[in-house]
């Protein structure tokens, strides 16, 4: 039988964490199935791959409320702006070195981010 120590405090906060998870499992399934062998190729879509994932970790984040550890929100803001740039640059046909430089930094970013965050969970155990 499991001690008290390993059982969630508050089961109303791992149900929302856990309905959470489902949903972003949900958009990245959704952006999987839906989405041709072809647009993998894209960097946009690493750049959407990468987005939800870091959307993951942040709403973990977000909702478990024992946890005092921040994203770094410059870059996260950088990292927003590269995307915006690769979706620009991919819309205006600005050329291919410039959309795929933009969804490299985007990936950069959010990959340092929630690195970070990361970081900071093992050091608090």
């Amino acid at each position: 039988m499991p001690d008290a120590a390993s059982n969630p405090s508050d089961p109303q906060s791992r149900r929302w964490s856990i309905f959470a998870a489902g949903f972003l499992l949900l958009a990245l399934a959704l952006v999987v199935i839906y989405t041709s062998r072809a647009a993998f190729f894209s960097p946009l879509a690493l750049v959407v791959v990468a987005a939800i994932g870091l959307a993951a970790l942040l709403l973990q984040l977000r909702l478990r409320k024992d946890l005092s550890v921040r994203a770094p929100l410059w870059l996260n803001v950088l990292g927003l702006a590269f995307s915006v740039g690769a979706i620009c640059s991919d819309v205006f046909h600005l050329g291919a070195n410039a959309t795929l430089a933009a969804a490299l930094g985007a990936v950069v970013c959010f990959a340092v981010s929630a690195g970070t965050v990361l970081h900071a969970l093992r050091k608090k155990k």
